[in-house]
């Protein structure tokens, strides 16, 4: 919850300043509570980030293992993940790095803004540091990776594909966001059907309005109309149809498991939680059309030809 390098602090959670002494703190925590809890009219999901933020402030010891984390210990959860020893498990075949070239050009950025070669781009303290737009690209490959280890034991029946480059037609789909248009994060392709797969962090609590994300941590991401032009763009050039769309969240920033948009622009549109995704992808998604037999293995041929990835 509080791991994404576009997360709020648990001070800021809670209000308060960093440096406020133990007794505001709670006094605050108490506050915060009531301002948040279901029966007062509160949110729920704001309610349960409070409650989290006092179990990472709420003692001295506490208090000062989170601090350390934040100030400069605690950035392995930020790199990228080792690659270990081969799993002999029967798993899906995967193509491409999730990930990996938002990693890249966070660095370079990183770098750019900092105006030095930078020892450790992950260390906490550089990270909150960076400019937002520097912490959501960031943000935004650790939900790649997260996103593929979760289907990575979806079994042999399914493929995967991650960081497809997508080749918008000119002056078409555009978004004023361009790393939300120039790639798909996922394809994935089983017996349930073929899904194009965006995985994202708002580094907040989401809402919906008419068939599109919301919240005020977006700006001016569009990420369901972005998620529909990628995969029309794929679509065209590698001649499937896909049977849906599907927008993955960390756990913390959905009320619902899984909350479906509806029928937009002929593909039906489902937000999951993360940790839901692999159930969705088995089982299918509501509306979405089951593919088998022939037409699985001419879609895993059209795919592995024509797909380009970062």
């Amino acid at each position: 919850m509080f791991d994404s390098p576009l997360s709020a602090s648990a001070y800021e959670v809670l209000g308060v300043a960093a440096d406020i002494d133990d007794e505001a703190l709670r006094r605050a925590y108490r506050l915060r509570l009531r301002e948040t809890h279901p029966d007062t009219g509160g949110d729920a999901a704001v309610f349960i980030r409070v409650q989290h933020a006092w179990e990472l402030v709420g003692t001295p010891d506490a208090r000062s293992s989170y601090d350390r984390r934040r100030g400069g210990d605690g950035g392995d959860a930020w790199r990228a993940p080792a690659r270990s020893a081969k799993d002999t498990r029967p798993r899906p075949a995967s193509y491409g790095a999730p990930g990996a070239w938002r990693r890249a050009r966070y660095v370079a950025l990183l770098q750019e803004w900092a105006g030095r070669d930078v020892d450790d781009p992950y260390a906490p303290a550089l990270v909150h540091s960076a400019p937002r737009a520097l912490r959501r690209l960031l943000a935004d490959a650790l939900a790649e990776e997260a996103t593929a280890d979760a289907v990575a034991g979806l079994g042999m029946g399914f493929t995967l594909w991650h960081g497809i480059r997508v080749g918008l037609p000119a002056g078409g789909e555009a978004h004023a966001d361009e790393d939300a248009v120039d790639r798909l994060d996922h394809i994935v392709l089983g017996p349930s059907g073929l899904f194009g797969v965006m995985s994202a962090d708002f580094g907040g609590i989401v809402g919906f309005r008419r068939g599109e994300i919301t919240g005020p941590t977006l700006g001016h991401r569009a990420p369901v109309t972005s998620l529909l032009a990628q995969i029309r763009a794929v679509a065209r050039a590698t001649g499937v149809r896909f049977s849906g769309a599907i927008v993955v969240l960390p756990d913390d920033d959905l009320s619902l498991a899984a909350t479906p948009l509806g029928t937009i622009r002929g593909l039906p549109v489902l937000v999951v939680r993360r940790s839901t995704l692999p159930t969705v992808l088995r089982a299918g998604m509501p509306g979405s059309r089951l593919i088998g037999g022939n037409e699985l293995f001419d879609m895993r041929t059209r795919l592995r030809h024509g797909v380009r990835l970062s």
